[in-house]
């Protein structure tokens, strides 16, 4: 029998040629630290040590590890933590730390090669970049990677004297953290979904016979009873079987006949009079959702569903002067048509589920930002008792607005479970997640921006075509209407629907693509004006958030001291953008602070996707108490807990700290009534001692209304609708389940570029944010959620782009090594300044920063391209190729 020795254990290897070791690993030994993501050897997630060797095990040939020593991340922090994995846990290098084992192994193999060679000196930012370069992070944890390698390398980390702000690391550094990928009920089957093959069709006949005939397959199921198919990938059926390979030769024995129907592909297609419908009047419900909240009614005409122009403000006023200035040549309008790419989520995690049926109780895991209304969502789906669904997601791998609702893994989970009566795990593979798990909408967005002869916003023209696929509800140009109030506004939104896979919400949902296109603009007006671009957003902004970040942004020396003429092959600019956000919270959530057997516990059915969740509750209740977080127990992830909030829209934090503050109020009292001994008076109360004393008492305490839509000074950003705020106000909450409340999130970015005109290179050098986002919960945590935010919007920029073949409507981009995000040496350096005031009226004075941090990314690193070559790219991503070209056409002209 051929072995390997893992871990300081010898287990045997299986005889089967095309096994893989990474197989070998999760699968028959249990060791799930190891994460398979992209099955390429590109991602790094997968990385063990072959004989002391970092390898992907993705790639390797099980019998190529025979005889050989393999140790996975259990085997890197046993017995003792590694230093590499201390420098982690106390420099918060990880969010959601699905790719952090991977970045363990390969980051202490690094640094154990480094120590033997060149003791504690500090390794540089290029040498660390260059050994981790095929690892990548979805989350952007990399500025924290940097500093916790370099750390470890230094031996600052050789001691256990350190501290972590995140509580879940240790299981994260480890590998002991579970994932829904990572759940494994005795016998448990393997689910896959049958998909369309084409873009447009009508399923004309379906045998699933033949794969219900297959040796090892139990279950067959249909997903829908829709004959229509609209976009490649498309859901039609699902199947278990004992293991993956089965299940897909099943797959393939499905008998399916379909008729093709015309298709049409992309936003300018799709725009065309003569265009294929996709979704004709009786159908139109099927659409999917790109919003995170319920669109409100509009007009459809072919593919075409817009205007949605309720944001608007006097839009024939501003029409009618954008006009007489176009007539009249005013040098002072600014006009242009930006467009933007499609960006996909690319979780590391991908969406998965594993269903199980206990007689009448269901249990399901799942990659879930919001495990309560996915109970709902199954049990209204399936027709059970709500009481009898269970959702748990215990660590998810990443979400940014993909994950929050019912998907087609889940459906088909649970109707597998069913029809099996066995546990059924479905999971997504990685072109499966590239192409139909959601993704941030294309647009071209027209802007017209009208100043004044003194110098003031006059009229603001915004009209947005979002590239939807099949589905609707984005809302670009209506987010124009919070920013540079001017005295007319036009702002319309327009969905364009084609023949591919739904949009989704993603992170700040419309925001970076408004925001790419009016901070271009409100640029090109400040050079018009002859005035800084600061000051003119100073001029025209009233916000006071924004007006403190303005101020910071004046200081900085990077700002005072830009240059905007260059020559040279390598040119350096600096540029501003501004971005805002919305002060999210959500009713009816619940929080229950409670002791019970003298620890404190605080419960909350949320769930944590790498923002920290777990760390800001256990945070809260220690500085109450006067404890360490380490002694607060933080229950989430269980929607059978009291009632919690989805993780997004930047909602968690304001939504669970006002009840769990009120309920530690609540809960101190009940301690000293119960004490026997009472503190003195006026001497803080010895909490430690009193819980540990106390009996087991428990307090619930729901989100209030205090500070949801006004507060002294500050307005909410409804109020300024009148009456349409009111209504929109009321939709966002009873559809939705979101209340908008009063003050605005806002963010400043100051970046500095360097452009290699002869290759059109972008290199990002320096990123300056400021946020304004209420009182710090978490110091470290916010830091970490700040440079994630800002690294998806320069992959945003510079990067990320999905890639579609116009005729079949195949996504081309569909897989890692095609569809490229930011890896570590794409990282700059980031300096983040957090202004806290603002947001007194909150009960705990915090609100999110996912979201904001993100919004201004995109057009920064256009202004500051601007700065350094003299020309304006109106097309993201911003690729070398376009770059050039736009140098070229500059010297042709």
């Amino acid at each position: 029998m051929n072995t390997m020795t893992i871990n300081g254990r010898v287990e045997p290897l299986p005889d089967d040629p095309d096994a893989l070791l990474i197989d070998v690993v999760r699968d028959q030994l249990g060791l799930t630290g190891t994460k398979l993501v992209c099955g390429g050897g590109v991602c790094g997630a997968c990385t063990v040590l072959v004989d002391g060797v970092p390898v992907t095990s993705c790639l390797m040939p099980a019998r190529a590890a025979v005889g050989k020593s393999v140790t996975t991340v259990e085997g890197i922090g046993a017995p003792e933590l590694h230093p590499v994995q201390k420098a982690f846990m106390a420099h918060d290098a990880l969010q959601c730390g699905f790719c952090t084992p991977g970045f363990i192994v390969e980051a202490a193999g690094f640094c154990d090669r480094w120590r033997a060679a060149k003791g504690t000196a500090v390794p540089s930012r290029e040498e660390i970049g260059a050994a981790l370069s095929g690892h990548l992070c979805r989350c952007g944890a990399y500025d924290a990677i940097y500093r916790a390698v370099a750390d470890a390398c230094a031996g600052r980390f050789d001691g256990d004297n350190f501290a972590s702000p995140r509580i879940e690391a240790r299981d994260k550094v480890t590998g002991a953290a579970k994932y829904t990928v990572d759940v494994r009920h005795d016998g448990q089957l393997e689910g896959v979904i049958l998909r369309s093959r084409d873009a447009h069709a009508r399923i004309a006949a379906l045998d699933l016979a033949p794969a219900r005939a297959l040796s090892g397959v139990i279950a067959v199921s249909l997903l829908s009873d829709d004959r229509i198919v609209r976009y490649v990938g498309e859901p039609i059926a699902a199947v278990a079987a004992r293991d993956r390979k089965t299940a897909l030769a099943a797959l393939a024995a499905i008998k399916l006949t379909s008729e093709p129907l015309p298709a049409v592909i992309g936003l300018d297609a799709a725009r065309k009079d003569d265009a294929p419908v996709v979704f004709d009047r009786a159908s139109r419900k099927k659409a999917g959702n790109v919003s995170e909240a319920a669109g409100g009614p509009a007009p459809w005409k072919q593919n075409v569903r817009g205007p949605t122009s309720v944001f608007a403000r006097r839009a024939k006023r501003a029409r009618n002067w954008v006009n007489e200035a176009r007539q009249a040549n005013n040098r002072l309008l600014v006009e242009g048509t930006f467009r933007t790419g499609t960006q996909q989520h690319a979780c590391l995690e991908p969406h998965a589920a594993v269903a199980r049926f206990d007689g009448a109780e269901l249990t399901v895991h799942a990659s879930s930002q919001w495990v309560v209304h996915l109970k709902e969502q199954i049990a209204k789906r399936f027709k059970l008792d709500p009481a009898r669904v269970r959702v748990i997601a215990d660590h998810i791998g990443g979400g940014f607005g993909s994950k929050a609702g019912i998907g087609a893994e889940t459906i088909a989970a649970v109707e597998l479970a069913r029809a099996a009566n066995a546990p059924v795990r479905v999971a997504y593979d990685r072109h499966e997640e590239l192409s139909v798990a959601g993704y941030r909408p294309a647009a071209e967005v027209k802007v017209a921006l009208l100043p004044s002869d003194r110098g003031e916003l006059k009229a603001l023209s915004v009209t947005a075509h979002a590239d939807t696929g099949a589905a609707i509800n984005s809302t670009i140009a209506g987010l124009a209407r919070l920013m540079y109030p001017a005295e007319a506004k036009d702002l319309s939104d327009f969905d364009v629907i084609s023949n591919l896979p739904p949009g989704a919400a993603f992170r700040g949902p419309g925001g970076p693509p408004m925001a790419f296109a009016v901070e271009q603009a409100v640029d090109e007006a400040a050079l018009r004006l002859a005035v800084d671009p600061i000051a003119l957003r100073k001029r025209w902004d009233p916000d006071p958030n924004r007006q403190r970040l303005y101020d910071w942004a004046l200081s900085l020396d990077i700002w005072r001291n830009r240059t905007s003429v260059q020559t040279g092959r390598y040119r350096r600019g600096v540029g501003v953008a501004t971005g805002y956000w919305f002060y999210l919270w959500q009713p009816k959530v619940k929080v229950e602070v409670a002791v019970k057997g003298g620890r404190i516990v605080a419960s909350t059915a949320t769930q944590d996707i790498g923002t920290g969740t777990r760390s800001v509750l256990a945070e809260t209740v220690a500085r109450e108490f006067d404890i360490e977080a380490s002694e607060v127990e933080v229950r989430i992830g269980d929607s059978s807990l009291p009632e919690g909030p989805g993780s997004g829209g930047s909602r968690v934090t304001a939504s669970v700290l006002p009840p769990t503050l009120t309920a530690i109020q609540k809960l101190k009292a009940a301690i000293l009534d119960q004490a026997t001994r009472k503190p003195a008076p006026g001497s803080n109360a010895p909490w430690r001692e009193l819980i540990a004393r106390s009996g087991d008492i428990a307090i619930s305490e729901t989100r209030g209304e205090d500070g949801k839509n006004t507060a002294p000074g500050i307005r909410s950003p409804l109020k300024d609708l009148g009456l349409l705020g009111v209504v929109f106000g009321w939709m966002m909450r009873r559809n939705s389940n979101i209340v908008i409340g009063a003050g605005v999130p806002s963010s400043v970015q100051v970046i500095e570029v360097e452009v290699d005109t002869w290759l059109g290179h972008v290199r990002v050098l320096n990123v300056h944010t400021g946020l304004a986002v209420g009182k710090i919960a978490a110091p470290q945590l916010a830091h970490s959620q700040a440079c994630g935010a800002i690294i998806q919007g320069l992959g945003y920029a510079l990067y990320e782009a999905r890639e579609v073949d116009p005729l079949s409507g195949e996504v081309l981009t569909a897989g890692m090594e095609d569809y490229r995000i930011p890896g570590i040496a794409d990282t700059p350096e980031i300096d983040v300044h957090f202004d806290e005031a603002g947001f007194d009226h909150v009960l705990g004075n915090s609100v999110g920063i996912g979201e904001v941090a993100t919004v201004p990314t995109s057009p920064a690193v256009a202004n500051a391209i601007f700065n350094a070559i003299g020309v304006r790219l109106a097309e993201i991503p911003i690729r070398p190729d376009r770059i050039v070209a736009a140098l070229k056409g500059r010297t042709a002209a």
